[in-house]
């Protein structure tokens, strides 16, 4: 029954507790998912609760989505990545992403000037890092010269948050994947792959990985669990990056590109992103009881690949 397209569970709900992510991340494998992740927001530190999780949990793939590159620099960030990537086995899935103004500026207090460049200059030093080569960055915003050296590991797969036309060429061009959030399966197939395809193809690199999150629901409550999924999100409609793909898509709430709906229509909605060159799904489930809980996670169980 398998779809063509890897699918995980986002565990980020369960951020505030260590042991929480473990007891998820072992549902997930126990079930036969292909995948676990869990983002960097203001709680507990993705990297390092992967790491204890892939301690316990021992044959799925783990990732970030997503740790943002702002407040480490890159000689650092591989260190830590590296480091999952012992503690795991070769099992980490490194998303990174920008954040966002608001928190870069008036948070962190860095200049969001260039984030194009930002990116661009911090996968120049990050990727060699990861390979266990030298880097020699002197960029406008980053600096990095030297080496990071954590041995008996391979270099974890990097995903980029990456949605505008020059963020996925930038991305693509440096042989990398991208994750996305907030985007809609149309946007998917008409914007983010053949753009980032194409960027990997100048660049003669193989097909990237597109990974997507969205919420998901299967349900008879369509309307009271989109207006959950409304309360939830509604954040994210505000914030730029996201309201362009929301645009793109035709919408404008988050929750209008959430998949909700009955068991046809949810496989239906799945198998249209695989189709859309969508290459893993994070199922953020959301839903208003627990058997809707439960009927989402039976529908994923049966439809990965």
């Amino acid at each position: 029954m398998g779809i063509g397209m890897r699918i995980g569970i986002n565990g980020t709900g369960q951020l505030s507790s260590l042991d929480g992510i473990i007891d998820a991340a072992s549902r997930a494998e126990a079930d036969g998912f292909d995948s676990f992740w869990i983002a960097q927001i203001f709680g507990v530190d993705a990297l390092t609760a992967l790491a204890l999780t892939g301690r316990q949990v021992l044959r799925i793939e783990l990732g970030t989505a997503v740790v943002p590159t702002y407040p480490r620099h890159p000689m650092m960030l591989a260190s830590q990545a590296l480091t999952v990537q012992q503690a795991t086995h070769d099992r980490l899935c490194l998303g990174i992403g920008l954040s966002h103004q608001i928190v870069v500026e008036h948070m962190w207090g860095y200049s969001w000037e260039k984030p194009v460049r930002h990116m661009r200059e911090y996968l120049d030093a990050l990727l060699p890092l990861l390979r266990g080569e030298a880097a020699d960055v002197h960029g406008e915003d980053i600096t990095c010269v030297g080496a990071v050296d954590v041995g008996g590991v391979t270099h974890p797969p990097v995903l980029v948050a990456a949605l505008g036309p020059q963020m996925l060429k930038v991305t693509g061009s440096r042989g990398c994947g991208t994750i996305t959030w907030c985007t809609g399966i149309r946007t998917l197939g008409d914007h983010i792959v053949p753009t980032i395809t194409a960027a990997a193809e100048a660049a003669g690199h193989p097909a990237p990985r597109v990974a997507c999150g969205l919420p998901i629901a299967v349900t008879s409550d369509v309307d009271g669990t989109h207006a959950l999924a409304a309360e939830q999100f509604a954040l994210y409609g505000g914030l730029p990056s996201y309201a362009a793909m929301l645009e793109r898509e035709g919408v404008t709430d988050p929750a209008d590109v959430a998949i909700i709906g009955d068991e046809a229509h949810v496989e239906a909605e799945l198998r249209r992103m695989a189709d859309a060159g969508v290459t893993d799904f994070g199922a953020v489930i959301t839903t208003t009881s627990r058997e809707d809980h439960d009927r989402t996670w039976a529908l994923l169980k049966a439809l990965r690949s």
